[in-house]
């Protein structure tokens, strides 16, 4: 499936970089660059696009405003990093808000996230469930977060994360361990590393006999 995609930038230089990055993503094809609100809004109405890049300085409008006017999903994509303007962003409907400048990376990243997000919202009209709709949320997010500590993987990163939120009330390094096929001391080493970074806390388990063991909560 490809995910067409409207450029909306007043900087033909910048749009033009943009569309580079957008295009190197396998499944994503520009199909116009707007570089007012107006043509904006016009060629949303003509080429149907499923996603629109915003920039918020255009020179006839905000592009809070023509996200608002738009049907078709967008990315504010903005060097505008005001609070009132993230907000209205928001509350305009965009997914997601990519602050200028920024690598080429990032872009693309959200890019594939959107990607998997549209995958676990297929068009079919019928209705989800909580864990359905928490799922397709959580691939949207997941290119927002930091990249993986030096050392680390990417990919068990992850499936450490999911194990962390499944967790019920709190899971411990050798239960990761257990579940991944990893060593309790590469769990550990990735358990660590999430809760330095906020998205887990600490406690623990003290039992009849033995040290006490370490257990790990969701708190990202």
């Amino acid at each position: 499936m490809t995910h067409t995609v409207l450029i909306v930038e007043d900087d033909f230089r910048v749009a033009a970089l943009h569309a580079r990055f957008v295009e190197e993503v396998e499944g994503f094809s520009v199909v116009g660059t707007a570089f007012t609100g107006a043509d904006a809004i016009e060629q949303a109405q003509r080429h149907h696009p499923d996603l629109a890049l915003v920039d918020n300085y255009l020179p006839d409008r905000p592009g809070t405003e023509v996200a608002r006017a738009l049907t078709c999903d967008v990315i504010m994509v903005t060097a505008d990093s005001a609070v009132a303007t993230v907000r209205a962003a928001l509350s305009a409907g965009a997914l997601n808000y990519l602050v200028k400048p920024f690598a080429g990376t990032q872009l693309q990243h959200r890019l594939g996230a959107y990607a998997r997000f549209r995958q676990l919202l297929p068009d079919t009209g019928d209705p989800l469930g909580q864990a359905a709709v928490d799922r397709a949320f959580l691939a949207l997010r997941q290119a927002d977060q930091a990249p993986a500590p030096k050392g680390q993987s990417p990919v068990t990163a992850r499936l450490v994360v999911e194990q962390l939120r499944a967790g019920r009330p709190a899971i411990t390094a050798a239960s990761v361990a257990d579940a991944l096929g990893i060593s309790r001391a590469t769990a550990q080493r990735y358990l660590a590393a999430l809760t330095q970074e906020g998205q887990a806390t600490v406690s623990l388990r003290y039992g009849a006999a033995g040290r006490p063991e370490h257990q790990y909560t969701w708190a990202g």
